[in-house]
């Protein structure tokens, strides 16, 4: 018996499968690029160019009056940008849901601006809508506004360049998400009496808010890293001071090396801070499957 036993304890214990290495390449990339990185970040953050304590450069950060604003600054950035990028990706997405022989003309032009660049999106602002571009000579030339047109150099040139160069990356996770619900859903709903809102809001929407969270989260932790528009575009010594802004200054103007890895650490934290709030409230629309599904 103990015999027999012995023979069946093997059979039933598992056998590695070769096919298991090759997630190497995968793990090796993942540590070499991020585990890595970030352990010697959180490390160096830990000490101090002065010689002060492990927290030093925490506790500078939050009580310099030039620093800890920078993530104020960065969240007026982000947030709008974020709200302005999904909530418009929405009906765009809505309307371009079906097939159409105008739907692929859309589609592309929409994703234009992700194939430039910022610092190209940058540049074109700069020559649109500064104070002798083509914008404000057109308002002027029409007479609907007379003052100066101020949209670069500012908060609205930031903000702007983050919604040009964020809403393609909302669009297309949003039309995603949109064309994944099953549209005879909203067929079935409308045959027992329900109008085109109540199908959005008992429906499309339960559906779509983990795809709508999720482009969020994304649309947030880019435009929260926004550094090239908020120098080309914006006020780096003043209204759009923001925290990336902070980090580069330490690290390659004061060549403060642990300061700027305590300025990137608190950044992702703030990230991930809102991003958990996002996918906590997400619960509050819908706890079920993650998609509607097509079938």
């Amino acid at each position: 018996m103990s015999t027999l036993g012995t023979v069946t304890a093997r059979a039933r214990a598992p056998v590695f499968d070769p096919k298991a290495w090759l997630v190497t390449p995968a793990l090796v990339a993942l540590v070499a690029l991020f585990v890595y990185p970030f352990a010697y970040g959180v490390a160096l953050s830990l000490s101090s160019a002065d010689g002060g304590g492990i927290w030093s450069n925490y506790a500078k950060f939050f009580t310099d009056t030039t620093m800890w604003p920078t993530i104020v600054v960065t969240l007026k950035l982000a947030v709008p940008a974020t709200l302005i990028n999904v909530l418009g990706a929405l009906p765009v997405a809505f309307a371009l849901r079906r097939h159409s022989p105008y739907q692929k003309i859309v589609t592309t032009l929409l994703v234009v601006p992700v194939t430039l660049g910022t610092v190209l999106i940058a540049d074109g602002m700069l020559t649109y809508f500064g104070p002798n571009g083509w914008f404000p000579q057109v308002l002027h030339g029409l007479h609907l506004y007379s003052d100066e047109v101020r949209l670069t150099h500012n908060y609205w040139g930031v903000l702007i360049s983050l919604v040009i160069s964020g809403f393609p990356f909302a669009f297309l996770l949003v039309l995603s998400y949109v064309t994944g619900i099953d549209p005879t859903l909203a067929r079935a709903a409308a045959t027992l009496g329900a109008s085109p809102w109540e199908q959005f809001r008992h429906i499309y929407l339960p559906l779509l808010a983990p795809g709508l969270t999720m482009a969020a989260c994304l649309s947030f932790v880019q435009a929260f890293s926004v550094f090239p528009s908020a120098i080309l575009l914006g006020a780096p010594a003043g209204p759009t001071r923001v925290v990336s802004i902070a980090a580069y200054e330490a690290a390659f103007e004061n060549y403060d090396y642990p300061m700027a890895s305590a300025i990137a650490i608190v950044m992702g934290f703030v990230q991930l801070l809102i991003v958990a709030g996002m996918l906590t409230l997400r619960r509050a629309f819908y706890s079920g499957p993650t998609t509607g599904g097509k079938g």
